[in-house]
């Protein structure tokens, strides 16, 4: 299983988001072709830069655009909804998975900030995240994410920061309110540097599409991509993604029956074994499931029989019965066993010698192997005056039509 893996140890915003992914070999020439299908109305330039940080050579993303929309956040006639920015979205050219992602992490966004200001989703003004920066990163998350085709996303737990950010309302405290909102019920951690290190399109962009956050995972790396931040620190502010395989485990069938029954068990060295047959059907009468016996050697060197009996808790009493009254047993020993079976289902099918039963057993929901029933195959040898080998040849003929090929 191919999965993508962000290692959030000091954050993630929509710029590392998005140097980390094309370090980690997204086709820049594809992110900028996509993004330009939004058909914008503003001019801008991405920058892409090699860089280093605290020794780590990563890429960084530098979103460009004209003078007189540098301050597009600020000014509140620029402000954009939610619903301006999904129209940007449905009337690109994008192809429909890419439109909706991109929707879903605006969608989460919009969410946040309504809660956080106690309005509906439709009235919140977007004002950082509103800005065309943050369009850039969010539907470029979106792009790389569908280039990459992994199976599963996956991240640690997610540094948060720490100290005050400055933003349109004001000062607010690590973490801003809609982070805070977005990663209400995942892993976090805070305060190993005084600065804001996950911003709120960087929350939305794991929310969205993160499946699993696990910061202890066994996987085999193929690619490593850093994407650098604008901070310099004590740690090295840089979004670190793994590109890698997971070995999938085989799951248990969830179809396969479990019960928990019990085995008795005694050793019989002193009895005739002219009595086993009718001991045997006196059990099955009791409530036996199975009935077998054990050849064994006890103390010296005398050969015996040990008989087990496979039942169902509530009816081990009354074997129990069975077995010191029809046998020479004085003692038994009795432990209870988990078992699980497989589901079956027991058909009559003809064949050119009569009618038999057969138990077909599955696996998965398929037909893994068929068993037909003894007496009816040696009903039908009598019947027909042939051999019993000659009617299972006939009749696992048919069985074998159903099973799968190895």
């Amino acid at each position: 299983m191919k999965i993508l893996y962000y290692d959030c140890f000091c954050g993630i915003s929509g710029d590392m988001n998005l140097g980390a992914l094309i370090d980690l070999g997204v086709d820049r020439t594809y992110l900028l072709d996509k993004l330009s299908l939004l058909n914008l109305n503003e001019k801008y330039e991405i920058v892409f830069k090699s860089e280093t940080k605290n020794g780590i050579a990563g890429t960084s993303i530098d979103i460009r655009f004209a003078e007189d929309q540098k301050n597009f956040a600020g000014l509140e006639s620029d402000f954009r909804t939610f619903s301006d920015i999904k129209k940007i979205i449905e009337e690109s050219a994008l192809t429909a998975g890419i439109k909706n992602r991109s929707i879903r992490m605006f969608e989460l966004l919009a969410e946040a900030e309504s809660k956080v200001h106690g309005i509906s989703k439709e009235q919140v003004h977007f004002h950082e995240v509103g800005a065309l920066d943050s369009i850039l990163d969010i539907v470029g998350a979106a792009v790389c994410l569908d280039y990459l085709q992994v199976d599963r996303i996956m991240s640690s737990s997610v540094e948060l920061g720490g100290g005050f950010v400055r933003c349109a309302h004001g000062l607010l405290p690590v973490p801003a309110p809609a982070v805070a909102e977005l990663l209400k019920g995942f892993p976090i951690k805070k305060g190993r540097v005084g600065f804001e290190t996950t911003t709120p399109t960087g929350a939305a962009i794991l929310v969205a599409n993160v499946q699993e956050f696990a910061d202890c995972l066994e996987f085999i790396i193929e690619k490593i991509g850093y994407g650098l931040g604008k901070r310099d620190s004590g740690i090295p502010n840089v979004l670190r993604v793994y590109l890698g395989t997971v070995q999938q485990k085989e799951q248990p069938d969830p179809l396969i029956i479990q019960e928990d029954q019990c085995i008795i068990e005694t050793n019989l060295d002193d009895m005739n074994p002219e009595l086993y047959e009718i001991v045997e059907e006196r059990l099955f009468r009791a409530g036996a499931l199975d009935v077998f016996k054990t050849p064994i050697i006890m103390k010296k060197g005398r050969p015996a029989i040990k008989l087990s009996i496979l039942t169902t808790p509530e009816k081990a009493f009354i074997l129990e019965k069975v077995i010191f009254t029809e046998t020479s047993a004085i003692g038994l020993r009795k432990h209870t066993v988990e078992k699980r079976m497989l589901p079956r289902r027991t058909t009559v099918i003809n064949t050119k010698y009569g009618q038999v039963s057969v138990k077909y057993s599955f696996y998965q929901g398929k037909i893994i192997k068929g068993k037909a029933e003894y007496e009816d195959c040696k009903r039908l040898a009598k019947e027909n005056n042939i051999t019993l080998a000659k009617v299972y040849r006939e009749v696992n003929s048919q069985i074998n039509d159903l099973l799968p090929e190895d």
